[in-house]
């Protein structure tokens, strides 16, 4: 049973015998006895950094693997040590300490690149031990690796480890936990404090540009990136004073630096609560039989010889980005060449400067994702390949403006070919009327938008294929016969004459017409003047008598008076003559 499983302490998983590694049989044996999921830390860096010290501490041992204190490197090749998970129930914690890297004795780096990726795919937590600060030499060095990792992963491609899209890829990969040895630097960035998360995240900021320079300083920091979707940074000061770190394994916490024993336990702390168990694509949970079939599958592949060495490494990893980087630049050409370009063009030059637009976007993508091209050979590549578009686009743009003007002149032209084929224009002055049409035609036909380039050669050679009907009009039009044009201009000059003759009757009509209304306008005149007269003697009359009438009345007025006077005048008298007088009225 996998809670059965006891090993008091680690033992040598991987062998590196002469460059070559050997897998243990019995460590395996212990693999495929353990059911539970596990949990698998490895650590990697350069020999005599207190790799081994950290894994101890995770087993809660002071002593397991060994803890050197000379500038002998004593790990070689991959140990394990496989204990229960002290805050997992049922789960089995993996501790896997690898050899040294850059020990002086062995000076093969391509045996260390073989350990590092090995120890990367085998982990769920990979701890990545360096020494002071991270500076750029650890960020290529763990660049380079992940890249093998990939390429190994690749190259072995077990069913169990095979990546089906970018999500399995994320859950395959492992957390990334770098630590700093010996850290003397101040956490500090422009006058503020920062975690060493943030340092860590910091370092592997990429910087904004598209120079050479900067895409070789990005792309590491990128990789690393989208590698480790999970990443945690510690800092360690030295745990005592040199003299004292030979006996480093001995010596009890009283006796090291508190900051040193606190950082201790940070790191363990973190490690034994938040790291994963190993999974592999699909969320499969790693148990020991799965872990010893990726220790065969991986090992086999580095030992048949496909994983490049360290000194083919550069070159095999520039050769595969700026491969893909010239396909990632030629797809994103094609795809903005198949959204913006319209064919025909109306002009060669807006294709030659859409095509101009689009490879620059090409070649900054391809700047972008390229990777120490040298001598600007895939750039070059990338250029001689964007030529080559552009003169395919060129033909086809030529293509593409004949079939459309052909299309066009058969649509505009057809209904004047079949008048020619009735013989419509087969008569005097037809050529005349075949020409005024065909100009009409061409007229409609450059008002079509969109013909392309090959607008007027199109044309040229339609109308050329054309002038044997144009001939055969001309020809029938002056093989006419002199009597049907005398007969012509007879009926012409019959209906001039009628037309002068139907002229001169109309101006005698409207002569007539004329004099008959002078006529009616002068009798109009005299009977207008008799009214006038009879209507001023009438008019006078009235005036006469109504003077009469005046004077009548005016007459009668002063009668009127006189008698109103004289009767005044006798009643005076009446009233002057005494009552007895006798009145004697004569």
């Amino acid at each position: 049973m996998a809670s059965e499983i006891h090993m008091p302490g680690p033992m040598c998983l991987i062998e590196n015998i002469k460059g070559q590694l050997v897998i243990n049989p019995e460590a395996l044996k212990i693999l495929s006895a353990i059911k539970q999921p596990l949990v698998v830390v490895a650590i990697v860096g350069l020999y005599r950094t207190g790799k081994s010290y950290l894994l101890n501490k995770l087993a809660g041992k002071k002593k397991g693997f060994s803890v050197g204190s000379t500038v002998q490197s004593h790990t070689k090749g991959i140990w394990m040590w496989c204990v229960p998970h002290p805050e997992k129930p049922n789960h089995t914690l993996v501790l896997l300490d690898t050899e040294g890297l850059g020990d002086v004795e062995k000076g093969d780096n391509n045996n260390d690149t073989q350990i590092f990726a090995l120890a990367i795919l085998l982990s769920s937590t990979f701890v990545y031990n360096t020494m002071n600060k991270i500076d750029q030499r650890a960020i290529d060095l763990l660049y380079y690796v992940t890249e093998l990792s990939n390429l190994l992963r690749t190259v072995s491609s077990p069913d169990l480890d095979k990546v089906e899209d970018a999500a399995d890829f994320m859950s395959c990969c492992p957390d990334l936990v770098w630590t700093l040895r010996d850290f003397y630097l101040s956490l500090e960035v422009d006058g503020q404090l920062i975690t060493a998360d943030d340092y860590l995240e910091i370092s592997l900021r990429p910087k904004q540009g598209t120079d050479q320079s900067l895409q070789n300083f990005n792309l590491p920091r990128l990789c690393i990136q989208k590698f480790f979707p999970v990443k945690k940074c510690f800092i360690f000061d030295s745990p005592t004073h040199r003299k004292k770190l030979a006996q480093l394994e001995t010596l009890h916490n009283e006796e090291l630096d508190p900051d040193f024993v606190q950082q201790v336990a940070d790191f363990c702390y973190y490690i034994l609560h938040y790291s994963n168990i190993k999974t592999l694509s699909g969320g499969i949970q790693v148990n020991g039989p799965q872990l010893k079939k990726l220790v065969l599958t991986y090992v086999s592949a580095i030992s048949s010889g496909d994983l490049p060495c360290m000194e083919n490494a550069v070159l095999a990893l520039a050769q595969t980005k700026n491969s893909a980087a010239v396909k990632k630049a030629i797809a994103h050409y094609d795809q903005q060449m198949g959204q913006k370009l319209k064919l025909p063009t109306d002009t060669l030059q807006e294709l030659l400067d859409l095509h101009r637009a689009s490879e620059k976007e090409a070649i900054e993508v391809f700047m972008k994702n390229s990777f120490k091209d040298v001598d600007q050979k895939f750039q070059k590549e990338l250029e001689t390949l964007l030529k080559a578009k552009q003169d395919d686009l060129c033909k086809q743009n030529l293509e593409a403006s004949s079939d459309r003007c052909s299309a066009l002149l058969q649509d505009i032209f057809g209904h004047l070919e079949e008048d020619v084929k009735r013989g419509i224009y087969s008569k005097p002055g037809g050529h005349r009327l075949f020409i005024q049409k065909t100009e009409e035609l061409k007229a409609k036909y450059y008002q079509e938008p969109r013909k392309g380039i090959q607008a007027e050669e199109t044309l040229r050679k339609y109308l050329q294929s054309k002038e044997s009907a144009s001939d055969a009009i001309l020809q029938t039009d002056l093989a006419l016969t002199k009597r049907e044009k005398e007969m012509e201009e007879a009926r012409k000059k019959a209906e001039a004459a009628k037309a002068r003759a139907q002229k001169l009757k109309n101006i005698e009509r409207q002569n007539q017409l004329m004099m008959e209304q002078r006529e009616r306008l002068r009798q109009e005149q005299v009977r207008q003047m008799e009214v006038n007269r009879a209507n001023y003697l009438a008019q006078q009359q009235r005036a006469l008598e109504l003077r009469l009438q005046e004077e009548a009345a005016k007459q009668e007025e002063r009668i009127q008076a006189e008698r109103r006077r004289l009767q005044n005048e006798i009643q005076q008298l009446r009233n002057a003559t005494p009552p007895d007088e006798t009145c004697i009225l004569l």
